[in-house]
């Protein structure tokens, strides 16, 4: 067994995606992909990098726009979903990658722009995806991604889940990647032209414990969660009720509002 702390996590993110059925919950950021893709300015005829692809929700909305797209993720069943989608969305070209955010297996600036949403942010080294993502990318070419802040709906649940199951020492949390200063601050001379703004992404839900429960069955982080949590029936209903809470507060209008941030930059 391979005993690099850092493979180990790698390791454990595959299996935590593996958990639930993941296709059920992205369904919903259908929207944030068609932003995303928008907002880096994708054109036809452009070479495009979709790194966590997942589901493949924004590789495919980059190809129906005619570019030539490549997704590349770390969990092969989420990559099986994405074949799926994209075969039903008429889409058979797309390239499909099994890889890891920290060491892209495409040559020096390969692509006019490279994507990430809610993907590249669960890398263990920021500094190392960043400087990946940058590689590939070609000098004038556009790096865009979508990610959670911090002190809104996702980030405060993952800080939830932290407090409950601490991560690993060492690992950030991928919330981080969703505060402009900590971005501006990664990306520092590498590029230019840093732009960013918000994003509304909107989950139906009757109750706070409506949505927490789908969450629990389909999304991964959450589904371990419980796992980990089941042998400790006060621990997880106090979890349980914190997120009920907290969800409590963006529901509004039978409707969970989920607020992201895109970043968009030149490369140098």
């Amino acid at each position: 067994m391979n005993t690099d702390p850092i493979e180990q996590f790698k390791f454990r993110q595959r299996e935590t995606w593996t958990m639930g059925n993941f296709g059920d919950m992205a369904v919903f950021t259908t929207p944030v992909a068609g932003h995303l893709v928008r907002y880096a300015k994708v054109t036809g005829g452009q070479t495009v990098l979709d790194v966590g692809t997942g589901t493949g929700v924004v590789a495919i909305t980059a190809r129906r726009i005619g570019a030539k797209v490549t997704g590349l993720d770390l969990t092969p069943a989420l990559l099986a979903q994405a074949r799926e989608s994209a075969a039903l969305a008429g889409h058979d070209d797309i390239t499909w990658h099994e890889g890891d955010a920290e060491a892209l297996p495409f040559p020096d600036a390969s692509f006019d722009v490279v994507l990430s949403q809610f993907g590249h942010m669960f890398a263990p080294r920021p500094d190392i995806a960043l400087s990946e993502m940058l590689r590939v990318l070609k000098p004038g070419g556009t790096i865009a991604f979508a990610t959670w802040p911090g002190e809104q709906l996702i980030g405060r649940q993952f800080s939830l889940i932290a407090k409950y199951i601490p991560p690993p020492q060492g690992v950030p949390s991928p919330v981080q990647w969703g505060d402009v200063g900590v971005v501006r601050q990664r990306l520092g001379d590498c590029v230019k032209r840093l732009h960013s703004e918000r994003g509304i992404m909107g989950i139906p839900a009757l109750t706070p414990k409506h949505l927490r429960l789908f969450q629990e069955a389909k999304a991964g982080p959450f589904v371990r969660a419980v796992q980990a949590l089941q042998n400790e029936p006060s621990r997880l209903e106090a979890w349980r009720n914190e997120m009920d809470e907290v969800l409590g507060e963006y529901l509004h209008d039978n409707v969970v509002r989920h607020e992201y941030l895109l970043t968009r930059a030149i490369k140098v």
